[in-house]
């Protein structure tokens, strides 16, 4: 893969990226670059190793989990959410199903719309962020939200989708959110640096985020005080690219679930991509992507599948990313137009 080095310096600097840049191929990294302070205000450098908030990159997980579920045939992707909800959230459709809320065709109201007008600096959360640390401590805050459109009518991406979800695979398997996909997903791949950490009890091996342009403030009163169903998880750079061969290697789910999950399914001109069930997938070629974007993260990974190769930026800003991401997409689409 070919990277123009001067280009990439420029977009360190536009921002003042602070995080993880990394190109890994097979078994070698082939670029890395840490840039700024995992922890401003003490001037901790960052390392390859730090942990960093990757907001809705983690959607991803949610959907592997649910799919294991689906593969053990305690759910079923075309079964109605109604029956599982029982008498909460009576503004989602009986025709929803889980397959809807994995691609973002279910149609329901969205706690967070990232349709309307919506900045990351934005207090969105209306229940003291503490409390959320189950997908069921959100349903106060999912209820009350009347349906876009009739479910399967068009893509249309929904956070509050993917905390039902969340509060699906609670109720199915007995056990908080983090826990199933800390079994289902995370332990299987070999994920030892992901998890799901508590913003205001942060390991030293952890970054905090910090919002953009508001000096040295981080986002722990803008986000969940856990991570949960629509994203929130801490990774790194190298084991990303060890979830991206342990999937495609059919450790997490099968392979033939992971062609499900895969395939495009949508259009997405606004994103310029692709979607499948809980991943993006580049607008031409072979590539998958998880991406994110919140208070104090700015994150996208993207695995080339035919040369096993994961390209991750991890910035703990909520803009610092964007101008290496595009840097490095430059590559990734030059690579994939050569193959």
């Amino acid at each position: 893969m070919e990277i123009n080095q001067q280009a990439l310096d420029d977009a360190v600097a536009r921002h003042s990226f602070t995080g993880v840049a990394a190109v890994d191929v097979g078994e070698q990294r082939t670029l890395e670059r840490c840039e700024g302070f995992r922890h401003r205000a003490l001037q901790v450098p960052m390392t390859p190793d730090t942990a960093i908030g990757i907001a809705s990159g983690s959607k991803g997980f949610t959907a592997l989990a649910v799919l294991r579920l689906v593969e053990q045939g305690m759910l079923g992707l075309d079964r109605p959410v109604r029956g599982l909800l029982g008498a909460d959230l009576p503004l989602i459709d009986e025709r929803v199903t889980i397959e809807h809320l994995l691609g973002h065709t279910s149609g329901i109201g969205d706690y967070l719309d990232e349709e309307a007008e919506w900045e990351a600096s934005d207090y969105v959360l209306s229940l003291p962020v503490h409390t959320l640390t189950t997908a069921a401590a959100f349903l106060p805050m999912l209820a009350g939200h009347p349906q876009k459109c009739a479910p399967g009518e068009r893509f249309s991406y929904c956070n509050g989708g993917y905390l039902v979800l969340a509060v699906l695979l609670e109720r199915v398997t007995g056990e908080s959110y983090q826990d199933v996909v800390r079994r289902l997903v995370l332990r299987p791949a070999g994920l030892e640096a992901t998890d799901f950490l508590p913003l205001n009890e942060l390991p030293a091996r952890a970054a905090p985020g910090y919002v953009h342009d508001q000096g040295d403030l981080v986002n722990t009163l803008h986000l969940p005080v856990l991570g949960n169903g629509d994203g929130g998880a801490f990774t790194t750079a190298a084991d990303l690219h060890r979830f991206w061969l342990a999937l495609l290697d059919g450790v997490i789910v099968a392979k033939e679930t992971v062609e499900l999950m895969t395939r495009p399914r949508f259009d997405v001109p606004q994103e310029d991509k692709r979607y499948g069930l809980g991943f993006w997938l580049h607008r031409t070629g072979p590539a998958l992507i998880l991406e994110g974007y919140d208070a104090g993260a700015s994150f996208r990974s993207t695995h080339l599948v035919d040369t096993r190769t994961t390209v991750s930026v991890l910035g703990n800003s909520s803009e610092g990313a964007w101008p290496v991401v595009a840097a490095l997409a430059e590559a990734i689409d030059g690579e994939l137009g050569r193959g």
